[in-house]
């Protein structure tokens, strides 16, 4: 088939809420597919890459950086590397971000890799994660529109991400009671090929948005783009923020623990509480509400997501804060919205640079608010810097809120779906939809994302 053709057919139509409709989609079941399997393998390599290391030198210190290289390399990979996801057609992209992440689980996974070469190879997975992520977030509007099935495509995967890091460090646990490290890393091979393997027989070839120039220079201008446009600067901002604050309570999950005087079992459920309000939150939002509705929450959801962690100062007992932790996982709802306000703010030949710098900064400012929390509780009670972190953190997502608000159009005020509404603030330009003349309710496309995938 050309590469030029993109062999559109009618979705089907998103006047129905819920989740069916986007597995009718035929090439987004292999993208959920794949996605899937990648974010396993991604999350017990680090299982397995952390026991081994530890194991291999018995400092903490080291095991430890496996984690913390899975957040540092996204802003070198989401700023330097962006113009990737625009330069070169999506699907050979997806493929080879899986086949070198699959290369590096081979070299970790030979007896003669020495330790610095494995935490060498957990940063080039991970400088090679937002690109990835980038390119099949932009490739999903292609697959099911710039509506609400891509709202809704999102989430999906979304849920997928939150689902992993409940399900896969339990997985991974159980796998290296039965295979060592090495072996585990093996496995973790085998889900990068299969899900190369889906995307390269799942998906359509389609043309490369943009190209030309070094791809340095490109990606960062790019980026400039992206973070110069008043109205795209405050949506991104609003995606990112957030949960900057919000990962305060999972990092300083243990060090609660310790201060409240319970047992080790309470540790996992303080950190299982916020990803199950997450997967609840975005389930409901996704299978009972409308479009609109969705975009009426947006705002009042990321202004009061933080509020829950206030009850932490008060010292209640445990229930009550698993209670808090999911209504504050829940608030992420927003995002299904804001998702739609964002596709739509964003110039098609921009959309594969500006979703790996959402994805890079998503990353980094998650790394950079649990590193921020745990400082504070050098000096503090952890109850104290949680609860600090619920003030702080509502003020600015509020600020945030008014600022996408002042940007954006009627539509979303009203909470219409931004693609019917011509901008009348600043910074804001027409939905694509509304450019084109095309109905909403009815999208052409092809025929059928601790994560950062």
């Amino acid at each position: 088939m050309p590469e030029e053709n993109r062999g559109t057919t009618t979705l089907p139509t998103p006047e129905r809420t819920g989740y069916g409709p986007v597995f009718a989609v035929r090439e987004f079941r292999a993208v959920f597919l794949a996605h899937a399997l990648s974010l396993l393998g991604v999350v017990v390599s680090e299982i397995a890459l952390t026991v081994l290391v530890y194991g291999l030198t018995g400092s903490p210190l080291l095991s430890a950086l496996v984690f913390a290289l899975g957040f540092l390399p996204y802003l070198v990979g989401g700023t330097l590397l962006s113009g990737v996801a625009d330069r070169f057609p999506p699907r050979r992209v997806l493929v080879v971000c899986d086949l070198v992440c699959a290369g590096c689980a081979a070299l970790m996974a030979l007896p003669a890799t020495p330790v610095a070469a494995l935490l060498v190879l957990r940063c080039v997975i991970a400088a090679v994660s937002p690109v990835f992520s980038g390119t099949r977030m932009a490739t999903l509007t292609d697959i099911l529109g710039d509506g609400d099935l891509f709202v809704l495509g999102r989430s999906l995967l979304r849920i997928v991400s939150q689902s992993a890091v409940l399900v896969g460090f339990g997985l991974g646990g159980v796998l290296l009671t039965v295979v060592s490290p090495r072996g585990a890393l093996a496995v973790t091979l085998g889900t990068f090929l299969a899900s190369a393997l889906l995307l390269r027989l799942g998906t359509r070839r389609r043309p490369a948005r943009a190209g030309g120039g070094a791809l340095v220079r490109y990606s960062l201008s790019g980026a400039r783009q992206v973070l110069a446009d008043r109205r795209i600067r405050a949506l991104l901002l609003l995606l990112w923020v957030p949960p900057m604050f919000v990962v305060a309570p999972e990092a300083l999950a243990a060090a609660y623990a310790d201060e409240a005087g319970v047992g080790t079992a309470w540790i996992g459920l303080l950190m299982c509480a916020m990803p199950v309000g997450t997967i609840a939150g975005e389930l409901y939002a996704g299978a009972a509400l409308s479009p609109a509705a969705r975009s009426r929450i947006v705002l009042p959801l990321a202004g009061a997501g933080l509020l829950p962690l206030l009850l932490y100062p008060f010292h209640p007992g445990l229930g009550w804060i698993l209670l808090a932790l999911v209504l504050a996982g829940s608030a992420g709802a927003y995002t299904l919205g804001l998702d739609r306000w964002f596709v739509d703010a964003v110039p098609e030949e921009l959309r594969g640079r500006a979703m790996t710098v959402h994805t890079a900064g998503l990353m980094t400012i998650q790394g950079v608010g649990m590193a921020l929390a745990g400082a504070a509780a050098e000096f503090w009670a952890v109850s104290t810097v949680v609860g600090g972190v619920g003030v702080v953190g509502t003020v600015c997502c509020v600020l945030l809120a008014v600022e996408v608000r002042r940007t954006g159009g009627a539509g979303e005020v009203e909470g219409k779906g931004a693609a019917e509404w011509p901008g009348k603030g600043p910074g804001r330009r027409p939905g694509k939809a509304l450019e084109k003349g095309a109905n909403i309710d009815t999208r052409d496309g092809a025929d059928h994302d601790m994560t950062g995938r």
